[in-house]
């Protein structure tokens, strides 16, 4: 599960901060509330992780109960994982 949060929090800051380690955010922070991730973003964010964990995500995922902060992905994907 550690390993999903620092691979999606780097992917964070390199594509959506640029770089910024400044920006700090913990792992149950909301992306959407702190401005890290807009709509758009989360359309990326699908993205690499369907690509980099090997899942799909469907359409009634897409909640954020699944994908607005790091906790709620990394159980996310370990739940899909396990299917």
């Amino acid at each position: 599960m550690e390993t999903v949060k620092k691979q999606v929090r780097d992917y964070i800051v390199e594509n959506f901060l640029f770089g910024d380690t400044d920006v700090e955010f913990g792992d149950t922070d909301s992306f959407m509330e702190q401005g890290i991730i807009d709509s758009t973003g989360i359309l990326e964010l699908i993205l690499f992780l369907e690509e980099t964990f090997g899942i799909k995500i469907e359409d009634d995922e897409l909640v954020p109960e699944n994908l607005d902060s790091l906790e709620n992905i990394a159980r996310f994907v370990g739940e899909k994982k396990d299917n």
